[in-house]
């Protein structure tokens, strides 16, 4: 039976800070440092991504005006560029079990409600939920990003949003995750600050495509959507194409 949302406010508290509750293990931080950031926010207001560099707030606000272009051009200054490398040895599998919770070093890992959730979450308007302690999302309208437009989310529906890797896995592996270890590989797939809910056939014309190949069709955020990926190429040290880091600043030359 279906909880609506009210009924699981008691509880989603909960939910978000079971994953502070394990001691942590070497590396890892502290209980209380893990709790606030497994706080998943109310999602559908927009942030700009230079007041996001976590990723914990949710979508993409376009970014206007003189001084924060000059800083996301600045931004995508400090990315790296190299040659892209072969697909070889390439799955899906290299980067762990599809929107797993147990990963560690990132928001939300270890807060017992999987990445795909936490990230509908952060971005969506929900309106339903189907279990008490407030992880699975059954009803929501989504602020897209990519399109512009408002989606409205149903279970029933779920592909009409996709979780979009901003920095698409294969594309990192191309770039250097080929030489990383399976944990790295698994924090990438799952930080939020590389996922974003967002209309689902839009996603799947993005496909595994750069920035030198493929933007937003949404122009008001193509400078906020580089600005992503490029915050996510410096977390990761993951260098970027020449051609995609043209593409990059041309987006942000206001």
């Amino acid at each position: 039976m279906y909880i609506s949302i009210l009924l699981a406010g008691a509880a989603l508290t909960a939910c978000q800070g079971d994953g502070s509750e394990a001691e942590p293990a070497a590396g890892e931080k502290s209980s209380t440092a893990a709790s606030a950031q497994n706080q998943v926010p109310a999602g559908g207001t927009a942030v700009s991504p230079l007041e996001n560099e976590e990723g914990v707030k949710p979508g993409l606000a376009p970014l206007t005006s003189a001084a924060d272009l000059t800083r996301a051009r600045a931004l995508i200054g400090r990315v790296n560029t190299k040659g892209r490398g072969p697909q070889t040895g390439y799955g899906r599998e290299k980067y762990g079990p599809a929107w797993t919770d147990s990963v560690t070093d990132v928001p939300f890992g270890r807060n017992s409600c999987d990445t795909r959730d936490d990230i509908l979450k952060r971005d969506g308007r929900v309106t339903q939920w189907k279990d008490r302690k407030g992880c699975v999302v059954t009803a929501m309208t989504l602020p897209d990003p990519y399109s512009g437009n408002d989606i409205v989310f149903t279970k029933a529906k779920a592909s009409a949003v996709q979780i979009d890797h901003v920095v698409p896995l294969s594309a990192s592996w191309q770039m250097g995750a080929a030489q990383w270890d399976n944990d790295k590989r698994r924090r990438l797939a799952n930080d939020p600050l590389n996922l974003l809910a967002v209309d689902g056939p839009i996603n799947g014309g993005k496909g595994d495509s750069s920035p030198a190949t493929w933007l937003p069709p949404n122009k008001a955020v193509r400078c906020s959507y580089v600005v992503r990926y490029a915050q996510v190429s410096i977390k990761y040290d993951l260098p970027v194409t020449d051609a995609d880091k043209q593409a990059m600043l041309t987006q942000c030359a206001g």
